[in-house]
């Protein structure tokens, strides 16, 4: 775990000075990874749906820049600053995050089943920025193309890949968090992020889905037993993952509230408490709905 004290602020103010410089937009982080400025709405009814457009900090990725003196100004507000975020999908990189993440107590291999991908659909991962992460797991900086949007999502790929995509962020190298520091793997400083495989790219920009006019409910009646029995053969240590991955997917496919409960209950029969069930499909529904900007 990555020591924090005074000289933590200053070093994560300099990381992010040394990112903008590459044009890349950045704002101060705590060490939770969460925006480190309060928002000035806080407090109002909601919804608030302004995203900087009040003139005032504190309105997280939205508050991204490259202008050195504006990051210094978000920075100065933010004194107890330990990290940087930066926000993805912005203009000129366009930045696509692909978080492999590690969990042996889940059983995930992400590097895995992107490996798996890869050889199904027949793309290549190209050199590119590498981000060691705490935990053991790592970010692949990826490029989109301008006319491209390329959402956020939890484990949609497969269990344990997660994508930062337009409105999300990615925490930058040399930011410190509670769980430790974040660095640049070796043999990675030196490039820059590579276009995303376009084989990739349409994995990640599936088309919209479009409700049938007929014969909906039989589709989604199957669609829910699959997701279901998933759900149903998780193991000790997948079982809250593998409930994660199938509400994501029932929300994705606008029958996720109609199935919350029969999820809850097959989780419940693996042994799942049901609190975490119900907890796990909230968070499923948060994030699909648009809200998922959680970082990376």
């Amino acid at each position: 775990m990555a020591t924090i004290d005074r000289q933590t602020p200053t070093l994560a103010l300099a990381h992010a000075l040394s990112a903008a410089e590459r044009g890349l937009p950045v704002f101060p982080l705590s060490a939770t990874k969460l925006p480190a400025l309060r928002s000035p709405h806080h407090g109002e009814q909601p919804p608030v749906h302004c995203r900087g457009e009040c003139g005032l900090p504190g309105h997280g990725v939205h508050d991204a820049t490259t202008d050195p003196a504006a990051v210094r100004a978000l920075f100065a507000a933010a004194p107890r600053a330990t990290g940087y975020g930066i926000a993805c999908g912005r203009a000129p990189h366009r930045l696509i995050g692909i978080d492999l993440d590690v969990d042996t107590t889940c059983g995930n291999d992400s590097a895995g089943a992107l490996r798996q991908l890869a050889l199904q659909h027949l793309f290549t991962i190209p050199p590119t920025v590498t981000v060691l992460t705490p935990s053991g797991g790592r970010h692949l900086w990826l490029t989109g193309p301008a006319d491209v949007t390329v959402a956020n999502s939890a484990s949609r790929l497969a269990p344990g890949i997660d994508i930062r995509g337009s409105g999300g962020y990615l925490v930058g190298p040399g930011s410190v968090t509670a769980h430790g520091r974040y660095r640049l793997a070796p043999g990675t400083a030196h490039l820059t992020p590579a276009p995303c495989p376009r084989a990739l790219l349409r994995l990640l920009t599936p088309p919209p889905h479009t409700p049938r006019t007929h014969g909906t409910g039989g589709g989604r009646g199957r669609r829910g037993e699959s997701l279901i029995q998933f759900v149903l053969a998780a193991h000790e240590g997948q079982r809250n993952t593998r409930l994660f991955w199938a509400a994501c997917r029932a929300y994705e496919h606008g029958f996720g509230d109609a199935l919350a409960d029969a999820l809850t209950a097959a989780a419940v029969r693996t042994g799942l408490p049901e609190h975490e069930a119900r907890a796990a499909i909230a968070s499923a529904a948060r994030l699909t709905s648009g809200r998922g900007s959680e970082p990376l």
